[in-house]
């Protein structure tokens, strides 16, 4: 299917000026998930793309919905509801694929639907409550509570999201690997 829109580029985010770099760190992508609004910092949003066929891989995490193909580039897929525990959703043409890029890792999180771009300034941005560990859900993947207006947004951590993702089954080797 067609790309939807190119949010930024990360190699952009270096040709620009200073202040506008540090712009970019305030603004934050948003989407809907179940009931609750998150936003992610747009510096990892590479882009976004409309849901497409993804190939599923055997034994994976039930939230790892398998790999794409864009542009020649083998990118795993995560749906971010399930990798909340939330239930399952119908994929529907709002549903889109958010490809981010964190450090050397590029994923494709699928989403309900992309909300919008917004700027959330350090001063309202509060670290997440904690009222019990066993109410943990999804905040475990949360840094913080954005405020914007009457309103509230979940800013997701990426390192937190994907760090315990077991993407090595499915990750394209970048090297030849030899078998023993």
């Amino acid at each position: 299917m067609s790309e939807i829109s190119t949010v930024t580029d990360p190699d952009e985010l270096l040709d620009l000026g200073y202040s506008e770099a540090e712009e970019h760190k305030s603004k934050y992508m948003t989407f809907k998930s179940g009931n609750e609004y998150f936003g992610l910092k747009i510096q990892y949003v590479n882009e976004i793309i409309q849901i497409q066929a993804i190939t599923s891989v055997p034994e994976t995490e039930d939230y790892i919905k398998g790999l794409i193909n864009l542009r020649g580039k083998i990118i795993p897929v995560i749906d971010v509801r399930l990798r909340f525990g939330q239930e399952p959703f119908a994929y529907n043409d709002r549903t889109c694929i958010i490809v981010i890029q964190y450090y050397d890792m590029m994923v494709g999180l699928v989403v309900e639907k992309i909300a919008d771009v917004v700027e959330i300034k350090d001063s309202d941005i509060l670290p997440p409550p904690t009222i019990s560990r066993s109410d943990q859900g999804n905040r475990k993947y949360i840094y913080g509570i954005g405020k914007i207006g009457d309103t509230v947004k979940l800013l997701l951590d990426p390192d937190k999201l994907l760090r315990d993702v077991d993407l090595t089954s499915v990750e394209q080797p970048n090297k030849s690997s030899e078998e023993e």
